[in-house]
């Protein structure tokens, strides 16, 4: 009985120094965890706050980026270079890249680098308010170059203007004095001459009786008129406003207003301004003169200088 007894005291002693070595086993190993989590908590903790440092220079950069573009778009605008800037936006597209990798990732030399970009922005800023005073400079200078210009071309205009009313008013001189220079036949008397040469006058004639018609005038002195040979142009018309006319014997055409006339007779004429008479010979080449009134026509250097009639019955 006391051997039995003995071994149930033994096994009895053996479970419980199992169990507290059980116990303190999971106490290790509670350890352990609550240990581990303690740990995993803390490096949560860094990671948080490291993504947000990340998160807060990444917007930074952002930020720094946009305002950049400004910059670069208010320089240009100005006339400025930008070599640097466009430099500078190469460099920071190129950490915002790097910033994904957070294995090189440094907080310090991302805001050693941010500061960097922000001096650089200030200093453009100095820049940009140099180059507006410049531009206000120069936009004065076109000001006043415009102005002269505008000046200048009004004097032109005012110029021009007196050319050409210097223009007019010479054409309109040179006109008076062409004007002035016209011939003027006076006294214009048309006789007839029959084929024996036997001349009659008065103005009314017998058509039979008549074989040429002689158209007589003097030219009134004028002192503006050139003294050289001048062209007479005889019109003869009958009473239906026909130009007598026979080419055959001396007649043709000349140019009067644009307009080209046919004339009977023509005659040149030394004019000597001494109130001269003349005489212009018009033969009807064996054709009939039809009874009414005939109208006489004179012109010379483009102007009808005279004019009459006759009738034949």
């Amino acid at each position: 009985m006391d051997y039995n007894q003995e071994q149930k005291q033994d096994r009895k002693t053996l479970l419980w120094a199992a169990l507290a070595v059980l116990l303190l086993l999971n106490l290790v190993l509670v350890y352990f965890i609550y240990h581990e989590k303690q740990e995993n908590l803390a490096k949560d903790d860094i990671i948080t706050a490291k993504t947000e440092e990340v998160l807060f220079i990444k917007t930074k950069l952002d930020s720094i980026s946009q305002e950049l573009d400004i910059k670069i778009a208010e320089i240009q605008k100005l006339g400025g270079s930008v070599d640097s800037l466009l430099a500078m936006k190469s460099q920071l597209e190129k950490d915002k890249l790097e910033l994904k990798n957070m294995s090189n990732y440094s907080a310090s030399g991302y805001n050693k680098k941010i500061k960097g970009y922000e001096t650089v922005l200030n200093e453009k800023d100095t820049e940009i308010a140099e180059l507006k005073q410049e531009l206000g400079i120069a936009t004065s200078k076109n000001q006043e170059l415009n102005e002269k210009v505008t000046g200048l071309e009004s004097e032109k205009q005012l110029l021009a203007d007196s050319v050409t009313n210097y223009s007019v008013q010479n054409r309109e001189l040179a006109e008076k004095v062409t004007i002035a220079s016209a011939l003027r036949a006076e006294n214009l008397t048309v006789n007839a001459v029959s084929a024996k040469g036997k001349e009659r006058e008065g103005g009314k004639y017998k058509a039979k009786r008549i074989d040429k018609l002689r158209v007589n005038f003097s030219l009134a002195p004028n002192a503006v008129a050139k003294q050289n040979e001048k062209e007479m142009y005889l019109r003869i018309l009958d009473p239906d406003g026909a130009v007598l006319s026979d080419m055959a014997t001396g007649s043709g055409s000349f140019m009067h207003d644009g307009k080209e006339l046919i004339y009977s007779s023509r005659q040149t004429v030394n004019f000597t301004n001494s109130g001269q008479s003349v005489d212009i010979l018009y033969g009807r080449g064996g054709i009939p003169l039809k009874d009414g009134k005939y109208a006489i026509e004179v012109y010379s250097e483009g102007f009808k200088i005279g004019q009459g009639d006759f009738e034949v019955r």
